[in-house]
């Protein structure tokens, strides 16, 4: 239990009083009798607020949070009292986490029953601990405030921002893909299966149509493909210490993350199979899933990813596949490309390309084609741009050299790395690469 601010001026004004009063000796009794009466309302209120029927608050947390996403977590507050009580709540947030309406102040009527939501916005994926929600009421005279904590500790998972995926999903769903930039291009036929015959449609190609059955028919017969399935797309996911890089609100490897999940829905969409090895201080391995249970599984994989100090081994990254996935699959190495890396990576993606179709998915800083883009008006910015240009130098002749030996590459910045990586894999499987 503490005193209040009102207790406090109190205590001051009965303080200087008595001091101004030691030059005027016959006011000194009533001084006294001042303080008794201020000590005896003192006492009464805070026997009053230590005896007052206790609220009881229940939270309730979202299923799941999303990576910078608000989540909204509701507080039901019960007054069984017969008083208002005037109450300050402090949600345990995790460190790190943003919750602009705690702590929040309100009065509960006797005998209700209060909800209040408040959003939070988390900052780090992985498990976040929500401590307990401490409780600070106001006695009926307003000179003490006494604490309280309700609840305990409570432990939720912090996803990728899945937002992006979802958003693709429902236009998927009206069949407008474009609006995200995601193009669906026109399909090569070694990439298609054969699906059923159907009568010919206005724009049809000639080749499509199945002369044999349109004569039996006496009427133009069109074939119907659907694309290949059952094949398998597996992400070789970079979480050293390169990808920790700041580009805007969040590190490049939760740019990644994004990314894999659309990346992800589409190839499940297209009944493909989905695989993820982690390197560079970590080596986690999701055997390929497939189906509609196959994103739940993926995020519940992926939830926890954290980024390590250790440097990226690429050859021994291609030796642990190679290991694991021995069917032909298209793999995505997702990094930021060095230019010193280009004597390991090479050689190492030479011998993963020997069996697999290998896209090098790497991330740019937007920094950097900053420092090349803008005006050079002073020394520093002229040695700025020189070590900008001559960086994107290097990382042009490894993607070139790559590219040479068979290698997809993709070179992206973060704002455009999901979208163009998505249709990147869409051109994959319309030139049936696989």
């Amino acid at each position: 239990m503490t005193p209040t601010l009102r207790s406090l001026f109190a205590a001051t004004v009965w303080t200087i009083l008595g001091a101004l009063l030691m030059a005027f000796p016959a006011w000194k009794s009533a001084w006294w009798i001042c303080g008794a009466a201020l000590g005896a309302l003192a006492l009464i209120d805070a026997l009053l607020l230590r005896f007052l029927t206790p609220v009881s608050i229940r939270r309730r947390l979202p299923g799941r949070f999303a990576l910078g996403e608000p989540g909204e977590i509701r507080l039901t507050f019960v007054n069984p009292g017969n008083m208002n009580a005037q109450v300050e709540v402090f949600d345990g947030i995790p460190p790190g986490a943003v919750a602009e309406a705690m702590p929040w102040t309100g009065s509960l009527p006797p005998k209700r029953e209060i909800r209040v939501t408040h959003p939070v916005v988390l900052n780090s994926r992985g498990e976040a601990v929500f401590g307990p929600v401490w409780l600070r009421r106001t006695s009926p005279l307003g000179l003490w405030k006494r604490a309280t904590r309700h609840g305990s500790d409570e432990t939720v998972r912090v996803y990728p921002n899945y937002e992006p995926v979802i958003r693709f999903a429902l236009l998927a769903m009206q069949h407008r893909d474009n609006p995200m930039g995601i193009v669906r291009r026109p399909r090569a036929g070694s990439s298609r299966d054969f699906h059923q015959l159907r009568d010919y449609r206005d724009g049809d190609p000639l080749a499509q149509i199945d002369w044999k059955a349109s004569s039996r028919r006496q009427m133009l017969i069109s074939r119907d493909y659907q694309e290949q399935r059952n094949q398998s797309l597996v992400f070789l996911l970079d979480t050293g210490r390169r990808m920790r890089a700041m580009d805007g609100a969040m590190p490049q490897f939760d740019h990644v993350l994004n990314a894999m999940l659309l990346v992800a829905h589409v190839a499940l969409r297209q009944g493909d199979q989905v695989a993820v090895k982690s390197f560079g201080g970590t080596s986690r391995w999701l055997p390929p899933v497939k189906g509609s249970h196959a994103m739940p599984v993926l995020l519940n994989h992926l939830y926890d990813y954290q980024t390590t100090p250790a440097p990226s081994d690429f050859s021994e990254a291609v030796e642990g596949l190679m290991a694991r996935q021995r069917r032909r699959s298209m793999v995505i190495l997702l990094t930021n490309l060095r230019g010193e890396d280009g004597k390991e990576l090479i050689p190492a993606l030479e011998v993963l390309a020997s069996r697999h179709l290998v896209l090098l998915a790497s991330m740019m800083e937007r920094t950097v084609l900053d420092s090349v883009e803008q005006p050079v008006e002073s020394h520093s910015a002229a040695l700025r741009f020189l070590a900008a240009d001559r960086y994107l130098g290097e990382r042009r002749e490894i993607l070139a050299s790559l590219t040479s030996r068979g290698v997809l590459t993709l070179d992206s910045t973060a704002d455009q790395f999901a979208i163009s990586l998505a249709n990147r894999y869409l051109d994959v499987k319309a030139a049936g690469r696989l």
